[in-house]
């Protein structure tokens, strides 16, 4: 991995985890306030919209563990950086099992030393 590389990667894997974590106080302060994330079931902007959004799939999704895969930079800066990744999800819904994987872009941004997510994408 490039030195470049480091923060994005690292980022990531922190933000998978805090999504895994189902705690939505651990997941909104990695999402930028002028954030706008492109779901399969909607558009949303801003932080309280997307965090709104994650919060009704952490309720309706139960014991999800959600996992990014193959994750490859496409433009990497020093403040900002485009990934591209396959994702896949288990859980529970309605108390019976489910599942589901797809493919995420997401572009992220170095702002006041920290990075954030600006812009997530995933589709099935």
């Amino acid at each position: 991995m490039s030195e470049l590389a480091a923060e994005p990667t690292a980022f990531m894997a922190r933000y998978e985890r805090a999504t895994n974590s189902h705690d939505i106080g651990l997941v909104a302060p990695l999402i930028a306030e002028d954030a706008n994330y492109w779901f399969s079931d909607g558009s949303y902007r801003g932080r309280a919209e997307i965090t709104a959004a994650v919060a009704r799939t952490f309720a309706r999704i139960t014991d999800e563990v959600y996992e990014i895969g193959d994750l490859e930079w496409v433009t990497l800066t020093a403040d900002h950086a485009v990934c591209r990744y396959r994702f896949s999800w288990t859980g529970c819904i309605d108390g019976r099992p489910a599942s589901g994987r797809g493919r995420g872009t997401n572009v992220i941004v170095k702002r006041d030393g920290d990075w954030r997510m600006l812009h997530e994408h995933l589709s099935p």
